[in-house]
């Protein structure tokens, strides 16, 4: 069994429709200059709660509660970004529900948004998650479909 490469999984932060992030209208994430990887729209709610998609250690949440990084024990770096753009709302909606430095499990919360605040200021919520060390990762497949929070939503290897 030695040479095998084991397919490492991202699960969805939350229920929604997921999509390839090269569908995402925002040209940092679709032409993956930040990583491959896939993104999330979320079904109509008033709230969102938004949890890891891999365990591991929470490298960075951002004050403003718009995004997270994460390291998983692999070494894997994930971004989650909450909506596009969003920014600019400087935390307006996001309440952070964990911390920078913290050890996290897959379905754990991190950030719990207003979604009625954040579509009212005009903000597109799709929310990109991308494997964003070059050259980390290789055959990343993404099946665009409807999820469950901390269903698959991406497959990949280590390169």
């Amino acid at each position: 069994m030695f040479g095998l490469t084991k397919k490492l999984e991202l699960y969805a932060p939350f229920a929604g429709s997921v999509v390839d992030v090269s569908e995402v209208p925002d040209p940092v994430f679709s032409q993956k200059m930040l990583g491959e990887g896939c993104a999330v729209q979320p079904e109509e709610l008033s709230e969102l709660v938004v949890c890891a998609p891999i365990s591991g250690e929470l490298v960075k949440v951002f004050k403003t509660g718009h995004a997270f990084a994460m390291r998983s024990s692999d070494g894997v770096e994930v971004l989650v970004h909450v909506g596009l753009e969003t920014v600019e709302l400087k935390g307006e909606g996001f309440t952070i529900l964990a911390e920078s430095g913290q050890t996290v499990n897959v379905g754990d919360p991190i950030v719990k948004v207003d979604i009625a605040t954040v579509k009212a200021a005009g903000y597109n919520m799709i929310t990109p998650v991308v494997l964003t060390k070059r050259g980390q990762t290789k055959d990343v497949q993404v099946k665009a479909r409807t999820v469950q929070s901390q269903d698959t939503v991406c497959t990949f290897k280590l390169a």
